[in-house]
């Protein structure tokens, strides 16, 4: 009677065990996918905050060269001449913050001392 119980008991812990490793392989899918889309997430994140910063500097650039050809009479080489800086600027943050061009001197200065 005892050897029937521990088959029993055998072959049950052997089923679990076979159960426990489907669900470990099914689990470690699942968080597959969810660190895939996290990482969609962030790279969506990204994306958006370097186009909202070129698209910013572009338009800031454009209306301080409306202001100043309005109040100076300079129409329209204000306009142009500050909308090409501020497409440069944009280009310059997007470069930075995408890692492709070094900090200015002055922020380098204040990590080294931290």
């Amino acid at each position: 009677m005892t050897d029937d119980r521990e088959e029993g008991l055998e072959k049950r812990r052997a089923q679990l065990g076979a159960e426990l490793a489907t669900k470990r392989v099914e689990a470690g899918k699942e968080e597959a996918i969810e660190a895939s889309a996290e990482a969609s997430r962030k790279g969506y994140a990204q994306a958006m905050k370097l186009s909202s910063e070129f698209i910013s500097a572009i338009v800031v650039g454009a209306v301080l060269g409306y202001l100043l050809d309005r109040f100076v009479g300079t129409a329209p080489w204000g306009l142009i001449v500050l909308l090409l800086l501020g497409f440069c600027a944009g280009v310059l943050n997007v470069l930075r913050a995408a890692g492709k061009v070094a900090k200015p001197e002055t922020n380098l200065r204040d990590d080294n001392r931290k």
